[in-house]
């Protein structure tokens, strides 16, 4: 059983976004960030091209915009492992996958609790990892619904080399039943960063996976 623990970044302000990058890249070396534009989301988060990263760290770039093709300069210009999309947005996939891809991007889709798979299921093709999103869009939290398991087992079936990741609710109680039920990476917010020991937290969870 094989996963890697996450911890996000979800920000409003450019000031909470260096406090939460700093506390987390003292021990992560995969971190995701998330940025919402607020009409996709209930909330909205830093701006896409106001973030950054430290170096060495990999960065997964979680955007939860209603157009989001339209910031592919800066996702270019950030040059991030990879960047998430939601299945909900607007705009065309597939071309901008391609472009991604011509430029060494890897490129997710996330999907929505109420959104099934077979939404997304023409362009697996050009999908490397699906985001299985069980939390509360622009915000820490929300439950672990474990339900939601359904799809990683499809998902696995119709493209076994997909990765698949969730967001909301993990804690150390319920980690390893996400990882035994398909999960590959653990995207982790609150138990991480509300934690008085962000890096045992942290410790926490990867001890929960062996």
């Amino acid at each position: 059983m094989s996963a890697a623990i996450v911890p996000t970044v979800t920000a409003r302000d450019v000031n909470e976004y260096r406090k939460q990058v700093e506390r987390i890249s003292r021990f992560a070396t995969r971190i995701h960030i998330d940025v919402a534009d607020g009409i996709f989301t209930p909330v909205k988060l830093l701006a896409v091209d106001q973030v950054w990263w430290p170096g060495g760290v990999r960065a997964d770039l979680h955007v939860m915009y209603q157009k989001p093709f339209a910031h592919y300069k800066t996702y270019l210009s950030l040059a991030p492992q990879m960047v998430v999309v939601h299945a909900e947005a607007e705009g065309q996939f597939v071309p901008f996958a391609e472009l991604m891809h011509h430029h060494g991007i890897e490129v997710g889709v996330a999907l929505k609790a109420e959104t099934p798979v077979e939404l997304i299921r023409p362009a697996l093709g050009w999908i490397d990892h699906v985001l299985i999103f069980s939390g509360n869009l622009g915000h820490f939290g929300g439950q672990a619904d474990l339900a939601l398991l359904d799809k990683a087992r499809l998902l696995k079936r119709l493209k076994p080399q997909l990765e698949i990741g969730w967001d909301g609710g993990i804690n150390n109680s319920n980690a390893r039943n996400l990882v035994m039920g398909g999960i590959e990476v653990l995207n982790v917010g609150g138990y991480i960063h509300h934690a008085g020991d962000p890096r045992m937290a942290y410790a926490s969870l990867a001890r929960a996976i062996i």
